[in-house]
Order: structure tokens, then C-alpha cells, then sequence
């Protein structure tokens, strides 16, 4: 996976609540990393056909392994393409290098 692919910039987000220097918890987004990520969409290809087990999933991102940094189901990824919840995370080919997430558009509230 080259650079050139990775024209995605992603921020990897916890939307856990978080207490302020006086005591009080507040939600609020805190950036845990930002990165470029290789998107794909979902669409008809044969592999999306073989991710069936992730029906839910919109869309694939691929990008470099964050050191000190576990990428979970907890985490948001966002991007300017709005935001996404994580359905799968996996390390890819198990080296160590890339991080490959499966996650689905979340869907705005608003009318």
C-alpha cells in the first residue's frame, strides 16, 4: 500500500465522556490520531460480496498502524465524508504495518 492511495485524512476519535481539570464530565470528541487512510466505498464488487458477514458496513479504510494506539469497535473514525462507526478492526496479513477497518456511515439525525 503506497502513499498514493492513502488520500483519505482521517481522525481516529473516542467519544467516551471526559472529565475536565475541575472534576466535571463533559462528552466531548477527543482526537486520539489523525491519519491518512485509503476509502473504498462499498459497491458490487467480488470482495464486498465476500465481507458478507459485515452487511452493515459502508465502507473500508486502510491505514498505517498508530504506535501506542488500539484501534477498537469503540472508537469513531471521521473524515470529510462524515462519520463512522468501527464494526471490525484487523491487522493486515499480520505483520504489523496496516490496520484495515470496516465501519458503517453513521446516519444523521436530522431531518
Amino acid at each position: 500500500m503506497g502513499l498514493g492511495k492513502m488520500k483519505t485524512f482521517v481522525d481516529i476519535i473516542s467519544d467516551k465522556p471526559v472529565k475536565d481539570s475541575e472534576g466535571f464530565t463533559e462528552k466531548g470528541d477527543v482526537i486520539l490520531a489523525s491519519v491518512r487512510a485509503y476509502k473504498e466505498d462499498r459497491h458490487g464488487s467480488e470482495k464486498w460480496a465476500n465481507r458478507a458477514a459485515f452487511s452493515q458496513a459502508s465502507a473500508l479504510f486502510r491505514f498505517r498502524k498508530i504506535p501506542n494506539l488500539e484501534v477498537t469497535t469503540d472508537l469513531v473514525l471521521v473524515c470529510s465524508d462524515g462519520r463512522y462507526n468501527i464494526i471490525s478492526v484487523e491487522d493486515v496479513k499480520g505483520r504489523g504495518m496496516y490496520i484495515e477497518v470496516l465501519a458503517e456511515k453513521v446516519k444523521s439525525s436530522k431531518a
